[in-house]
């Protein structure tokens, strides 16, 4: 690749302000696991972006790091992984003119590009992928370093607090969506209504209008949220819809809603599992599993792994078109402690985000 001289750079801080992981064990309450530090800013690679970061959403991928479900590769670490900012350098051999673009970063933070998954463009499989925030530091910081080629411009019409969520529970539910096969006019069960719920109920109105979309979640407050934005229908986790579902995407944490989804499906019926882990808590209910009620007649089961760069794109376009609304609620990044125990505890609609700028 050909070498070219940096563009014009903005000014940027010897040091900066970061969130960082230094041990891990469960999120109770008893102790606060992330410490603010100030660290030195990083300078971008040849390939390398440098964002000055306005927003990082807070996902439960977060709690999963630090209770040790999807651990960091290494500690201490800045978690964050539904990044924008805005770019202030770039590296030496970048070609993409990013340079003071607002952009977006997404729980994929590179991939090899060689190995035959990268090849089908099923990136999120690749042996060698990296996550933002695990495996490479994320956005609960002033500054963060990203590949050019994994960063994703911003249409101005969202803003900085809107679009987070549209990075990882946006993209995610569209994949999932996109792995149930749902046709216009079968029937969708979402279980839990958070973050990504929200958003995944309103793309399916959009691209299924003839489909009715049932919310199966455990609070009165996500039950009327989700009546608000279109469901036809909303229970608890445990309560039968009207009729057996064609289709069911779960966004929970827990193993509970897996065995009353999958015996709310329709013969032939397809259960998607958004969630990158399941908390071990609840795990005995498995003991329930029975093959009739659950199993039998051609029900599928699969999981969400991460997602590719296409998912975001598209999900950013379809966000654009709809238009999808987002539900956020804000937080200083000196609070990110208080975020994901509030994100533990439930019962805040919508997504929790890091207001930097």
């Amino acid at each position: 690749m050909t070498q070219r001289e940096p563009g014009p750079t903005v000014s940027v801080p010897a040091e900066m302000r970061a969130m960082r992981i230094h041990t891990l064990g469960p999120l109770d309450g008893s102790w606060l696991p992330l410490r603010a530090e100030c660290l030195e800013t990083p300078a971008p690679g040849p390939s390398e972006i440098l964002i000055r970061v306005h927003a990082c959403g807070v996902c439960h991928t977060e709690i999963d790091e630090i209770e040790g479900r999807t651990p960091p590769s290494r500690l201490p670490m800045t978690p964050g992984h539904q990044v924008v900012g805005t770019v202030v350098k770039e590296g030496t051999a970048c070609r993409r003119q990013l340079l003071r673009q607002r952009v977006g970063v997404a729980w994929i933070h590179s991939s090899c590009g060689e190995c035959a998954w990268c090849l089908e463009g099923r990136e999120n499989l690749c042996p060698d992928f990296q996550a933002c925030g695990r495996d490479a530091p994320g956005g609960y910081a002033e500054y963060m370093l990203v590949a050019e080629d994994f960063a994703h411009p911003l249409p101005d019409s969202l803003g900085d607090l809107e679009a987070t969520p549209l990075l990882c529970a946006g993209a995610v539910g569209f994949r999932a969506l996109t792995l149930c096969g749902l046709e216009n006019g079968q029937s969708l069960g979402l279980t839990g209504f958070g973050a990504s719920g929200h958003l995944v109920l309103q793309m399916a109105r959009h691209l299924y209008p003839d489909s009715p979309v049932l919310v199966f979640a455990r609070s009165a407050s996500e039950r009327d949220f989700a009546s608000q934005l279109g469901a036809s229908w909303t229970g608890d986790t445990r309560d039968h819809p009207p009729a057996s579902l064609d289709a069911i995407i779960d966004t929970t944490p827990a193993w509970l809603p897996v065995l009353a989804a999958m015996e709310a499906l329709a013969p032939g019926g397809r259960l998607v599992i958004n969630a990158i882990r399941k908390e071990a808590g609840d795990h005995g209910v498995l003991a329930d599993l029975d093959y009739d009620r659950h199993l039998w007649r051609e029900k599928s089961l699969s999981t969400v792994a991460n997602v590719t760069r296409a998912d975001v794109s598209e999900c950013l376009r379809l966000a654009a078109e709809i238009p999808l609304q987002t539900h956020v609620t804000p937080y200083d990044l000196g609070d990110a402690n208080e975020a994901l125990l509030a994100l533990k505890r439930g019962g805040i609609r919508g997504a929790k985000v890091l207001r930097l700028v």
